[in-house]
């Protein structure tokens, strides 16, 4: 129910002014020109009217109080409506609300709301769920009565949805088609991020897949690396074991056997019946001696330098390898389309210039390009000189045929030796004298040494051989450290296990075919080609953007598929809307159609009057900026693109039919019939679906005393629905109301109020 409206500086209200509504009826009354219509139009005003033409202005100043013959002009304009809220007709948890409009002469409006700012969409919606609005039907100024009359189909259906309403359902569609468009540049946006981010996702893709392969190729290797190391750590291990086990005893021998030589040089030396012939025995003996050190010395240097040769021709065979595969190089499209892009400047350069001499500087200008091109993918290449190592090879082999030549000799001498010893043996044998015990105790010592210096010397090789393969070991254990990391050294503690099933033991591993290790390690050289031909490091950083992007990628498809979702949802909300829209219209109608012909068969004595829903086709033609974007996408253009479009739109239209009359249309009522229509239709709008109040200004001037008593009855029971304020000059009119405002105007411009409370004046009359 409304309190009060106080009215300051709008208008003709240069003073504050209060008018309280206290009574069903209300009317304000006054001389032409006093300001009664500007009290009527302070509440389309401060229910956030934003027309100021509909307010009988031009601008915004029009509004504010001008200032008169001794009053100033104010600088603002201010209107604040009082609401009885017990009953919660308005969505806020007050037992009075009150709503404010200020505006200033720069145009700036405010809005307050139990004097705390607010928006006008807040007031609008805040109004809309009590069924009151700035225009609406409930407030009908002076020359509106006909309005809903005159209006077109559209404006008409829209009058009626107020009155029914359905306003905040209109605010609610307008909100959820406002999301939705949001929406969809949100859909539109997050898609193209994923359109510009979809080529790097790719390129990183392909990326990390490199990566992936060569990881695992790096865990392939290092699996193959730990058994490798593993056996060849147990073998070196039992190997080094085994031939200290086996020079022990033909060590421990020789050194006896020494002792036994010694003590029989000894009795040899001492004896006195010394001879020539125990001399040469001691001198063949020691030249003996100094021909087997010299044999052992050239088998060990011979030794040597085949070892040396046989690392060398690895590493060149591994070298010529590597050499193969980098002269068959690819050459990626990137660099070739770079290359390109320079030879097919300088050619259109030269087209474009139709100058011999510059053809033929561009030809000389693509054949550098080539030339460059072409050196510096030879420079790539890996182009190794072997001649070096070549001819360190034959140096090598030169000084194996010299010793080998040395190591003959040496036999051959030893050989030589050999046989005056065997004839000094001899001699001494036929000796019967006991003297000679020393000597057969030589030749004895020394035929054992013989076999022991055969078994030392194979031992030897042994050693020479496993030192050579401990150095090969340790020096593949390093390369694996930096080629895949030190998880290929931690092979200590694991277990080999065989393709059976079962525990590989240590005996099984040393016992097992060198060759078969020496494949295995064939195998791990393929593969440490293979990864150091992938080019790819650890590839952290690119994993790390790879995930970075892909994250991103994800969070754009969840936000992509939120909207998606929320497009839906609004799209299902609108429809939902609409269908509610229009089952409330109809019902509204329908329930409008009974009331208005009540009323319009009570004011005319009979007759029949109905509203009609129509649809209506409007012409739409395209728009210049419409053709254009068809013309410039490259579509054919039609003769139907060029005919207009049609937009249908539902509408309402008022049928009447007088009674006595052959009047069927509305154009064909007269003035007070027209007057008589309206007001009708209006007490029908309001009394389907009541607001809390309606403002009549001058609606009954065109009726005739008959008439305005039966304005006055239907006002009476209207009343009953809505607080009624009217602005009239009628009589029969004013007899109705409980209070009754006048408004006066003296010389300084200002509009003035007085009241009359009837039930305080009959009280004071008793």
């Amino acid at each position: 129910m409304l309190k009060s409206i106080e009215i300051s500086g709008f208008k003709s209200f240069g003073k504050k002014a209060v008018l309280d509504f206290t009574q069903p009826i209300s009317s304000i009354v006054g001389p032409n020109g006093s300001g009664k219509s500007n009290a009527a139009e302070s509440f389309r005003f401060v229910l956030g009217e934003q027309s100021v033409k509909s307010m009988r202005g031009k601008r915004v100043e029009d509004l504010i109080f001008n200032g008169g013959k001794d009053a100033p002009r104010a600088n603002r304009a201010s209107v604040k409506l009082v609401f009885n809220n017990s009953r919660r007709l308005i969505n806020l948890d007050f037992d009075e609300v009150s709503l404010e409009r200020v505006v200033h002469r720069d145009a700036v409006s405010e809005y307050f709301i139990n004097g705390s700012p607010a928006r006008l969409k807040d007031i609008n919606e805040l109004l809309a769920s009590a069924h009151i609005g700035s225009s609406g039907h409930h407030i009908i100024s002076q020359g509106e009565a006909d309005r809903v009359l005159n209006a077109n189909p559209k404006e008409r259906r829209e009058m009626i949805e107020d009155a029914l309403g359905l306003k905040i359902y209109q605010f609610k569609k307008q909100e959820s088609e406002r999301k939705l468009e949001k929406t969809a540049e949100n859909i539109e946006k997050v898609e193209s991020l994923r359109r510009e981010i979809a080529p790097h996702l790719k390129f990183l893709k392909k990326q990390v897949e490199k990566i992936e392969k060569t990881v695992e190729l790096r865990n392939e290797l290092t699996k193959l690396y730990l058994e490798y190391f593993k056996r060849e750590s147990e073998y070196l291990k039992l190997a080094q074991i085994k031939v200290a086990e086996d020079k022990k005893a033909p060590v421990e021998k020789m050194a006896r056997l020494e002792e036994e030589l010694r003590q029989a040089k000894k009795v040899l030396a001492e004896s006195q019946t010394k001879d020539a012939k125990s001399d040469k025995l001691v001198g063949v003996e020691s030249e003996l001696r100094r021909l087997r050190q010299a044999k052992d010395m050239a088998g060990r240097e011979l030794g040597r330098l085949e070892g040396e040769i046989g690392s060398l021709l690895r590493f060149v065979a591994k070298q010529k390898e590597q050499a193969i595969k980098n002269a068959e190089q690819k050459v990626y499209l990137s660099e070739v389309e770079t290359m390109a892009k320079e030879a097919f400047q300088l050619a259109d350069s030269a087209l474009n210039s139709n100058d011999q001499n510059a053809l033929l500087s561009a030809l000389k200008g693509v054949k550098d390009l080539l030339n460059k091109f072409l050196s510096n993918k030879r420079n790539e290449e890996a182009k190794l000189d072997f001649t070096e190592t070549e001819n360190e090879i034959a140096g090598l082999k030169d000084k194996v045929t010299t010793e080998e030549e040395k190591l003959k000799t040496l036999a051959s001498e030893e050989r030589d030796w050999q046989r005056q010893y065997e004839d000094v043996r001899l001699e001494i044998e036929k000796e019967k004298d006991s003297n000679r015990d020393a000597e057969k105790a030589v030749f004895r010592i020394m035929a054992e040494q013989n076999e022991l210096h055969g078994v030392l010397s194979d031992l030897k090789n042994r050693e020479e051989r496993i030192a050579n393969e401990e150095a090969s070991y340790k020096n593949e254990l390093r390369e694996a450290g930096v080629l895949v990391g030190v998880g290929a050294l931690r092979f200590e503690t694991m277990a080999v296990i065989a393709e059976d099933g079962h525990t590989v033991t240590v005996e099984e591993m040393f016992t097992e075919s060198r060759h078969i290790q020496e494949d295995r390690r064939r195998v791990m050289e393929r593969m440490k080609i293979r990864l150091e031909d992938s080019g790819v490091g650890s590839g952290d950083d690119v994993m790390k953007e790879f995930r970075e992007v892909s994250e991103r990628d994800t969070f754009l498809g969840r936000e992509l598929e939120d909207l998606l979702k929320s497009s839906e949802s609004l799209k299902v909300l609108i429809k939902e809307l609409d269908d509610k829209l229009d089952t409330e219209f109809r019902t509204g109608v329908d329930k409008i159609n009974k009331q208005f012909q009540n009323f319009f068969a009570l004011m005319f004595g009979g007759g029949t009057a109905n509203l009609s829903l129509i649809r209506e086709q409007k012409r739409r033609r395209k728009s210049d900026i419409e053709t254009l974007n068809q013309m410039t996408s490259g579509e054919e253009m039609t003769t139907e693109d060029m005919e207009p479009e049609f937009e249908e739109k539902e509408g309402l239209d008022i049928e009447v039919n007088l009674p006595r009359k052959k009047i069927k249309g509305l154009m064909m009522l007269s003035g007070g019939e027209r007057a008589l229509t309206s007001i009708a239709l209006i007490f029908a709008m309001s009394q389907v679906n009541p607001p809390p109040f309606i403002i009549l200004d001058e609606t009954d001037a065109a009726l005739d005393e008959a008439n305005s008593r039966k304005y006055g009855d239907m006002i009476e029971n209207l009343s009953k629905y809505s607080q009624l304020i009217l602005i009239t000059h009628n009589r029969e009119t004013m007899s109705r109301a409980g209070v009754i405002y006048g408004i006066t105007m003296g010389n300084d411009g200002v509009s003035k109020v007085l009241s009359i409370q009837f039930d305080e004046a009959v009280a004071v009359a008793k």
